[in-house]
């Protein structure tokens, strides 16, 4: 049996975290900056704890208004301050909560740029040494990030994602196209055992490419995301594929 981590954004205003913390096993929660609050982020860590699910800090551009997936100007000094206060909140609920931070994980707009940007990736390694340096950072597999918190010393997931679709280049086709989502249960499916049992994704112009991930990502705002993660898990057991909750 293949073994792995399968992670999901929550505490984004769905209302739908009950439903989708039995078929993962860890989760990325929002934490104010592109949506959440204390309330959101207190409830997110004891259904997690109930379902053991690892805890992680979704942060992002301070960007309510575009959900944090719009870039926005704002100094890497001024950003990794706003990104700490962002991440102090989940950190302080799961103290509270006699509960564990396993990592961090950008959102959005965030996410892309620091993957590629060297000065933003580096932002986000600051941030998980001032919070707590045993902390997992979740990158985008391949990426600039990726390298530079390997020769940095910090702990890190290879992320890949199970619900969308990559390029040629190995980056996220843009959500302004078409083919932006995966949301067939059966593509999804498809897509994550590719990846899983051949180490190798499909692009969206036929290429395939290494992809040898450690975490994989379903995306919390899906109008059917419950539906698809019940008949996600079965399908993957089928293919000799566990959702694991232990560490991997």
């Amino acid at each position: 049996m293949n073994y792995i981590d399968l992670n999901c954004d929550l505490g984004e205003g769905y209302a739908n975290e009950a439903g989708v913390m039995p078929f993962i096993s860890s989760c990325n929660i929002a934490c104010g900056g592109h949506a959440g609050d204390l309330e959101t982020i207190r409830d997110c860590v004891r259904l997690a704890l109930e379902n053991g699910v690892k805890i992680g800090a979704h942060p992002s551009f301070a960007d309510r208004e575009n959900f944090g997936r719009e870039q926005l100007e704002v100094s890497p000094s001024i950003l990794l301050k706003q990104l700490i206060a962002q991440v102090t909140l989940v950190r302080t609920v799961c103290l509270e909560e006699k509960a564990v931070l396993h990592h961090i994980k950008a959102h959005g707009a965030l996410y892309n740029l620091a993957a590629k940007d060297l000065r933003y990736g580096q932002v986000l390694i600051d941030l998980v040494k001032a919070i707590d340096p045993s902390l997992f950072l979740y990158v985008p597999y391949g990426s600039n990030l990726q390298r530079i918190a390997e020769e940095q010393g910090v702990f890190i997931k290879k992320e890949a994602f199970g619900d969308r679709n990559y390029q040629g280049d190995l980056q996220l086709v843009s959500r302004k196209k078409s083919k932006a989502l995966l949301k067939n249960v059966a593509q999804i499916t498809m897509h994550i055992s590719r990846m899983v049992l051949s180490q190798q994704v499909l692009t969206v112009e036929g290429k395939k490419l290494v992809m040898d991930a450690d975490t994989y990502c379903m995306h919390g705002d899906q109008p059917k995301v419950v539906e698809n993660l019940i008949q996600l898990s079965d399908r993957l057991r089928s293919v000799g594929i566990i959702i694991s909750k232990s560490e991997i």
